[in-house]
């Protein structure tokens, strides 16, 4: 599979089988199926620019610490400003991962994640790009439909550095059923 690039706003150009196909959101695009998320595939996702008024809303909403509310008390705090809650970066980078890699039309969604990294804070201007690798790809036993891909996922800031890693599994209905 090749190297896939994604557009700005964390939206489309993603590839199935080396096809290009449209943002998986527009109708008549080529499903991808399980089949084709051959374990070694790796893609490149992302440009997703971090707003700061979107991280004080995210936060004032689901994670409501000074430290992403609040950019004056943020700078008392050992970050020196205002930096993403750790789950606004798990949602930005999850909308990327979905509207670039994964087709909603086929996924089941996620039985769970493996563990999260928080590794360096994420700040208002910065510029994430998701890096998914498929590591592991196994047909259901039981249901012959489906079958459940795990990604190893990076998500990088605009100087290359690794923001966050995450284990990520996701059941995805198979082209052709045993």
């Amino acid at each position: 599979m090749p190297r896939e690039r994604a557009d700005n706003r964390g939206c489309g150009g993603a590839y199935a089988a080396g096809r290009p196909h449209a943002r998986a959101v527009q109708r008549g695009m080529p499903r991808r199926y399980l089949e084709d998320y051959p374990v070694g595939a790796n893609a490149e996702i992302g440009n997703v620019r971090v707003r700061e008024d979107e991280i004080r809303e995210f936060a004032r909403r689901y994670d409501p610490q000074p430290f992403h509310t609040d950019p004056d008390r943020a700078k008392e705090w050992p970050y020196g400003g205002l930096i993403a809650s750790g789950w606004h970066t798990c949602a930005m980078m999850m909308r990327a991962f979905i509207d670039g890699f994964i087709d909603p039309e086929t996924s089941l969604g996620s039985p769970g994640l493996g563990p999260i990294r928080w590794r360096l804070p994420v700040r208002p201007g910065d510029t994430l790009t998701v890096r998914a690798r498929v590591v592991a790809n196994a047909p259901s036993r039981s249901k012959p439909d489906r079958g459940a891909v795990t990604f190893e996922v990076d998500v990088l800031n605009q100087h290359g550095e690794t923001v966050m890693t995450i284990e990520e599994w996701i059941a995805i209905v198979r082209a052709r059923p045993a």
